[in-house]
């Protein structure tokens, strides 16, 4: 971490028992139990816990392109998110799609906000390289 990098949050969860355990963080604000994706049992999954957190990041993204460019959001500005638990011959990866609805915002200009935010989002910068991920207009 460069001299200029400056920690803003840590999150802190302590999960136990996998896929088919609990995940608590340090504040206690999320609790939550955890399950396989498909299979039977209440609970969420990590594929689930991506998309949400990947798509609410973007929306904080795009609210600062918008804010730097003097565009105003319209209030059901949505994003809908699917990530893919994949496997192949080379084990297990994942694939993520995020479909950006902004109506009321020129295409173009929305396209470029969403752009802008791709570039910016942490959780973008995050999986780029690293899963097939896609970011459209919707």
């Amino acid at each position: 971490m460069s001299e200029a990098t400056k920690t803003l949050y840590t999150a802190q969860v302590h999960v136990t028992g996998g896929r088919e355990g609990n995940a608590r963080s340090s504040d206690g604000r999320l609790d939550i139990k955890l399950s396989t994706p498909g299979g039977p049992g209440q609970g969420t999954n990590p594929e689930q816990l991506l998309a949400a957190g990947w798509s609410a990041c973007f929306e904080g993204a795009i609210g600062i392109a918008a804010k730097a460019k003097g565009v105003m959001l319209p209030p059901d500005l949505a994003i809908d998110a699917q990530v893919e638990l994949r496997h192949g011959d080379d084990g297990y990866s994942l694939a993520a799609r995020l479909a950006v609805s902004v109506p009321g915002i020129d295409p173009e200009l929305a396209r470029q906000l969403i752009e802008t935010a791709h570039r910016t989002c942490p959780y973008s910068k995050a999986i780029k390289g690293n899963i097939d991920a896609v970011v459209t207009l919707a």
